[in-house]
């Protein structure tokens, strides 16, 4: 399956992820660590991107950030190359030091910043660096330092707008994220907050439902997921389109929305179909394939339906309406 193209849009929050080739470590000494601090907060600066949260581990980084004039993979480019060809210098060491390339997963910034800070500055505890919130407190390598006031706010320049959304002042709001943190850790259930899709984003918002729109390269669904892909041009996944799409035509030429998906030559069905496949082809962008599958209908008659159904479209403005409402809608 190809492999999807990242999402880079400035003033998106996203969850970065990297990891050592062969999953080896990639700082073997305290001044591997500071310099990729240093080289890092100089490019946040720089690029004028947010840091939220950060944790350096063994052999893999977490990072949430917020890109806001240029897209994150400036930053990331020259982060990552600079640091591989410093380390291999210090380390007389050749070859690739990074497994492929980063992995970034952008996030609905409304309802998962806080669960994404917890994930990542529970991550040294997780995976064993340290072994509770006394010790986390006293790791340099992970912003949860930085929000005690522990540590001069290198990376983390976002530590006022964090400890704000716990409380007003800082003594309470940094209790509040401890006891959020301590939470976290007594429930004894974590989830993995590395991936976007469905699973991920349904398990942390009770707002989201399972015929939601959802893409794995975001943490999140429905309205933000439509705006995401609307903002980068790409279309709406097909699968979960479609079924809305289907849906619609069918309620609106008053047919069942299963007499859709199975081969008829009954004229309403016909009808609808030329109208359903004119739609997701032309405006919505689906693949002829798909739309194909679930009509049961041949690529080449489905290309023949949806030139039929430009004509019957052109006829049906109330249908033009809906479909204008119902895209705005996921828009805002």
């Amino acid at each position: 399956m190809p492999r999807q193209s990242r999402i880079d849009i400035p003033g998106l929050l996203q969850h970065v992820i990297f990891r050592g080739v062969n999953r080896s470590d990639i700082f073997l000494a305290d001044e591997d660590r500071q310099d990729f601090v240093r080289r890092l907060d100089f490019l946040l600066q720089e690029t004028e991107t947010r840091c939220y949260a950060w944790a350096l581990l063994g052999n893999h980084v977490h990072l949430l950030l917020l890109p806001t004039r240029r897209p994150l993979a400036q930053l990331m480019r020259r982060l990552l190359t600079g640091y591989a060809v410093t380390f291999n210098l210090r380390h007389q060491r050749s070859g690739h030091l990074f497994q492929n390339r980063y992995k970034s997963i952008v996030c609905d910034q409304n309802a998962y910043l806080l669960e994404l800070v917890r994930y990542i500055h529970l991550n040294p505890i997780r995976a064993g660096i340290v072994d509770d919130l006394d010790s986390l407190a006293e790791y340099r390598w992970c912003g949860h330092r930085q929000l005690l006031g522990r540590q001069e706010p290198s990376l983390l320049h976002s530590t006022d707008e964090i400890l704000g959304l716990f409380a007003e002042r800082r003594a309470r709001a940094r209790a509040g994220y401890i006891d959020f943190l301590q939470d976290g850790l007594q429930n004894g259930k974590e989830i993995r907050l590395s991936r976007g899709g469905r699973k991920t984003s349904l398990a942390l918002n009770d707002n989201l439902h399972e015929d939601d729109l959802f893409d794995d390269r975001i943490l999140g669904g429905g309205d933000f997921v439509a705006a995401t892909l609307a903002a980068t041009e790409q279309p709406c996944p097909g699968e979960q389109a479609l079924d809305k799409l289907l849906h619609t035509v069918a309620i609106h030429c008053q047919l069942a929305p299963e007499d859709l998906t199975l081969p008829s030559k009954q004229p309403a069905i016909v009808h609808a179909k030329a109208l359903l496949c004119h739609i997701a082809t032309r405006l919505y962008r689906i693949k002829g394939v798909d739309i194909g599958r679930r009509l049961a209908l041949s690529p080449s008659a489905v290309s023949k339906a949806a030139l039929r159904g430009r004509a019957i479209y052109a006829k049906e403005q109330q249908l033009q309406k809906q479909l204008t409402v119902d895209t705005s809608t996921m828009l805002h």
